[in-house]
């Protein structure tokens, strides 16, 4: 469930944003450095020095050698972006300064910082050793791990990392010298239509452009929602959508063009409340390690994904993903077809899943490899009830500040390899 995220982490950290594709010249981009490793064998791992990027959206964006907004809001400076192309052309995205937009790292670990008295909280991607292109994950007959403390993170926030199939390169083009190192070209399965910029079509010469949204269009692309969590509450969703991406589309058109519901093991939900929580089977009031792994037909990475099945880690216990408790559901305690299908009948739900084609587009998107996204948000008008409300969590529904105006989640120890390689006892 990425509608309200897509929404909410739109909010400019500065007055005036939007998608740039040019290099501006006042602030050096200087990407934080993060750890990260691949496994083969369980003790056996490479580190990777990698790094993280800021979306293009939470930058300053100006037109070339100046200091003009290209948006002030909802309206585009008609000089500066008299058509898409020259907008483009025109519009330069600036460095940011990492410590100030919330962000920090120290060896594997990253830091992202929200502000719930502003609703502003970062949106990250992972580059790859070169900061020209994204790290691109084939999750299919893999397993992907990582650490989080999110101690801090109470009812309405969500602290997210989840994986994207955008463009290796942002759609870096002729009209977007700023490419993946400045955080460009963004989609999900919500189809976003608040990005101001977004890849076009391939030219006769395959360059990729990447154009101004003077038209507000949706961009949409498949998505694959690892943790989306608080400390009351946690889910990780699929989202399929009905063709490869990114691709863009326009207004009603949008509509079920991917499952923007998705579909979503919450162990809460799913008739468990005493799994995860402050001081439960897995207490949120410490550190401890998840896992997911994709498992396909044949148990090869060429083969198709089937399932999706989640372990937990914490004080040297591993925990498997509890079963349904659900009247009518068999105990299913993973994600796959016969799961989706079941939890659709019991919600007398619409079946994008089914419509989108069920696990065949996040097994499609896996092969060809997805992007890495952390993001910190809150959602201070509907209360994040999706994931923590009533029936989903204990949460009342509403934002709680009660920790104070400045709230941290840390990602750490992040791994990606063989099943069973990732994590150690």
């Amino acid at each position: 469930m990425s509608c309200l995220r897509s929404l909410v982490a739109l909010v400019p950290l500065f007055v005036a944003v939007a998608y740039g594709q040019q290099i501006g010249t006042n602030t050096p981009e200087i990407n934080p450095s993060l750890l990260w490793e691949e496994c083969t064998f369980p003790g056996l791992c490479q580190k990777v020095n990698g790094s993280v990027t800021i979306d293009a959206n939470y930058r300053w964006t100006h037109n070339v050698g100046g200091y003009t907004n290209c948006k002030n809001g909802n309206t585009w400076d008609a000089t500066i972006c008299p058509d898409a192309t020259t907008c483009a052309e025109n519009c330069a995205v600036e460095g940011v300064d990492y410590a100030s937009s919330g962000v920090f790292t120290s060896g594997n670990a990253l830091t992202l910082s929200l502000n719930t008295v502003t609703n502003s909280g970062p949106r990250l991607y992972l580059l790859g050793a070169d900061q020209k292109s994204y790290q691109m994950f084939k999750l299919n007959q893999h397993e992907f791990t990582f650490d989080v403390d999110l101690s801090q993170v109470a009812c309405g926030m969500n602290a997210a990392l989840y994986f994207s199939e955008m463009d290796l390169h942002g759609g870096s083009a002729s009209t977007n010298k700023a490419g993946a190192k400045f955080g460009t070209g963004y989609c999900d399965a919500q189809c976003p239509s608040g990005d101001n910029f977004f890849n076009g079509q391939v030219s006769a010469t395959s360059d990729l452009l990447n154009q101004a949204n003077l038209e507000n269009n949706g961009i949409c692309c498949n998505e694959m929602d690892i943790w989306e969590a608080n400390r009351v509450s946690n889910a990780f969703t699929t989202h399929g959508c009905s063709q490869n991406g990114p691709y863009t589309c326009s207004g009603a058109g949008c509509q079920g063009q991917c499952d923007g519901n998705g579909c979503a093991f919450n162990a809460f939900h799913q008739g468990d409340q005493q799994f995860y929580g402050s001081g439960l089977t897995i207490d949120t009031t410490k550190k401890f390690t998840v896992v997911t792994q994709f498992l396909t037909n044949n148990g090869l990475s060429s083969g198709h994904l089937t399932e999706i099945r989640r372990l937990y880690v914490q004080n040297g216990r591993i925990h498997e993903n509890p079963p349904t408790q659900v009247k009518g559901m068999p105990p299913f305690n993973s994600v796959s077809q016969q799961y989706c299908d079941a939890q659709r009948t019991i919600m007398n739900a619409t079946n994008l899943f089914d419509e989108t084609g069920g696990m065949e587009p996040l097994s499609n998107a896996f092969e060809t490899g997805m992007v890495l996204v952390f993001s910190l948000w809150d959602d201070p008008f509907g209360g994040m009830t999706w994931l923590d409300g009533p029936g989903a969590g204990s949460c009342p529904g509403g934002l709680d500040t009660s920790g104070g105006p400045v709230v941290n989640v840390t990602f750490s120890n992040i791994k990606f390899g063989n099943i069973g390689s990732t994590f150690l006892l």
